[in-house]
């Protein structure tokens, strides 16, 4: 009834706007033509407000005008309301012209009228929008003084986001900070004000803006980053570095994937930046359309729920609205702290937790039964290299074992898709934890796919920044320490992408894989861009701590570290099959039975380690099938045409 109303109340007024701009307009033409009848004999003043008002009524009806809050008024909508006056003035004069072929009707007021309604009914609008966002207040009232309130604040970034964080900021009342200046991205834009608020330098001369805030008794408390950082091109290391250490604090509007997790368009709370965003690539855009299609209203599982990749999973299940959402994993106080973490963000998602391990078949069955999944995330697995070397009984049991596990319940509830997320250390493997990987991978590809049975893939990306066994939080305690910061060699360097949009590019994926009519199993690699040197990662992190005083030391290549790792392999070819998504097609043919993995268990199981890795690789050797030395993966080429 509400809404009736305001709608109702809408069209009153632009009726009544359109009526008293004809009249005006009449009356000042009338004026200058003595004898003009107003409510003599014939169309006068009263019938003629009456049908251009009438007219101005359905026009606005056809162009749905009562839909547009006016507290939202914009330039579309002075765009519309111009064509609604223009047509108006126009039907008008063609319906003057047939009843008494205009005579009673002034020429002049045909061009003021449609003017004034304009002006009215736009008017009307921005003084609305004025109200809603406090922006008369200066005018009628003495401003505050709010700098000995709250804390300034320098926004960085191009002026349209800093309109639109002004303005939402004003319509929120937000009175957290203080905006005091706006470092944009174009030189060009210095000196002009965006919502009262100056642009008083561009990104390259950040460091002088500082100095000018400074000397102006200015200098700011925080900093908003309008845009990711990855994207602003002209900061430093050592530049953050330094805010930082005077005490800055580094904050970014809230992300995407934070964004679909509410409903309401209020302004929601910054939050510190992570090292691992500041460190990152220029994010890659995705299409959340096909996720969300995925995604909405299925019944989600996913195995190693409380790990990086299988916690930010869950996060982004329930923004994009799943039907019910099974987290499974073996670490109980990990377990406990996503079920909470949960339930605290996501209290509209169903869920169940489960403590549960992989290896065990039998109670795997069981949860999958009743939980009846139609999307199977597999992200549980044992990743540390040096720790899965000394391990490889376990590396096997979970990763390997574990996998078939999985897949098997997967196919017995009669899942969609299963999804395997695995690492590209299971490249050309040299270490145990890479190897079980590779044949967790050769695993999901031998499974056969009929009729509308269960669909499998396999997701392979390199190393994820701020995950559990990523170097970044090693850093960041050496540092913390004072040093030193240990790197095995110096020139070791990996591929990286943060936690968030790995998650994304999985879900990118397996959006790919479920098109189509192809049943056979499937492996993706993700675009990662180009590789980062471990050092120069190492002397960066050093840099944003602020600290000069930290030395960096090489310590080795520790057993089964590569220097380099790859995408692909030397018998796989990589074609384009999504943005940012590739499909690695082998030609070696998947040759795993079930005999050779209960060879595999039993060794692992006697914990038989030095027999168990000889039977691994020689496993692994017969997968892969290698050509001749010499031969070069085609990933680069492919990736970039």
């Amino acid at each position: 009834m509400e809404r009736m109303a305001f709608r109702a109340q809408t069209i009153v007024a632009d009726i009544g706007i359109a009526a008293a701009a004809f009249g005006l307009a009449y009356l000042l033409s009338a004026a200058n033509l003595p004898g003009m009848p107003l409510n003599g004999a014939g169309l006068g003043l009263l019938p003629l407000t009456a049908l251009y008002a009438a007219l101005a009524g359905v026009l606005t009806l056809l162009f749905r005008r009562e839909l547009s809050p006016w507290r939202y008024a914009s330039i579309p909508d002075a765009l519309v309301l111009t064509r609604v006056a223009l047509l108006t003035v126009g039907v008008f004069l063609l319906a003057a012209f047939v009843l008494d072929r205009g005579r009673s009707l002034p020429r002049s007021t045909l061009v003021m009228a449609p003017l004034f309604q304009l002006v009215g009914s736009m008017g009307l609008r921005i003084l609305r929008r004025a109200l809603h966002e406090g922006a008369l207040a200066p005018a009628t009232a003495v401003k505050p003084d709010r700098s000995a309130r709250a804390p300034s604040l320098l926004l960085i970034g191009p002026p349209s986001l800093a309109d639109t964080y002004l303005r939402d900021a004003a319509r929120s009342h937000d009175r957290s900070f203080t905006p005091v200046g706006i470092v944009g991205a174009d030189a060009r834009d210095v000196g002009q004000q965006v919502r009262g608020v100056c642009i008083i330098e561009s990104l390259e001369n950040l460091d002088s803006a500082l100095a000018d805030l400074r000397r102006w008794n200015r200098y700011p408390r925080a900093i908003l980053f309008l845009e990711e950082p990855a994207r602003l091109k002209g900061l430093k290391a050592d530049q953050l570095g330094r805010l930082k250490h005077d005490g800055i604090r580094l904050l970014r509007l809230p992300s995407i994937v934070e964004l679909s997790q509410h409903d309401s368009l209020t302004l929601l709370p910054m939050r510190e930046i992570n090292i691992e965003e500041l460190l990152a690539r220029e994010p890659i855009e995705l299409d959340r359309h096909a996720i969300a299609q995925l995604i909405r209203g299925r019944r989600v599982l996913v195995t190693g729920a409380a790990g990086s990749i299988g916690s930010e999973l869950c996060r982004q299940m329930a923004a994009f609205e799943c039907a019910h959402l099974t987290l499974v994993d073996f670490s109980e106080p990990s377990l406990f702290n996503i079920d909470r973490e949960m339930a605290e963000e996501f209290p509209q998602v169903s869920r169940s937790t489960v403590l549960c391990d992989v290896r065990n078949p039998t109670r795997l069955t069981r949860i999958f039964r009743d939980e009846s999944p139609d999307l199977v995330f597999h992200a549980a697995a044992l990743k540390h290299v040096p720790l899965m070397e000394r391990h490889p009984c376990e590396s096997v049991l979970t990763n390997v074992v574990g996998t078939l596990n999985v897949a098997e319940a997967s196919k017995a509830c009669g899942a969609g898709q299963m999804v395997l997320i695995s690492t590209d250390k299971a490249v050309d493997p040299t270490n145990v934890m890479g190897a079980t990987k590779r044949l967790a991978e050769a695993l999901i590809q031998a499974q056969q796919t009929t009729g509308d049975g269960t669909r499998f893939s396999v997701v392979r990306f390199g190393n994820v920044l701020g995950s559990a066994g990523s170097v970044v939080p090693i850093f960041k305690s050496q540092i913390e320490r004072g040093g030193p910061v240990t790197v095995t060699h110096p020139d070791m360097e990996r591929f990286f992408m943060t936690i968030p949009e790995a998650a994304q590019l999985v879900l990118h994926a397996t959006a790919a894989s479920a098109e189509g009519e192809r049943r056979d199993a499937r492996l993706f690699v993700l675009e990662m861009g180009e590789p980062v040197k471990i050092m120069d990662l190492a002397r960066q992190m050093i840099a944003l701590s602020g600290r000069d005083d930290v030395e960096i030391q090489t310590t080795g290549l520790r057993p089964g570290e590569k220097l380099t790792e790859a995408l692909l392999d030397e018998s796989e070819r990589a074609v384009p099959c999504a943005p940012n998504v590739i499909e690695v097609v082998s030609s070696a043919p998947i040759r795993v039975t079930s005999e050779q993995i209960a060879r595999l268990d039993t060794l692992a199981s006697a914990g038989e380690s030095g027999d168990l890795r000889r039977a691994l690789f020689d496993l692994v050797g017969q997968i892969r099938a290698a050509p001749k030395p010499g031969a070069q993966p085609s990933l680069r080429v492919v990736a970039r045409s």
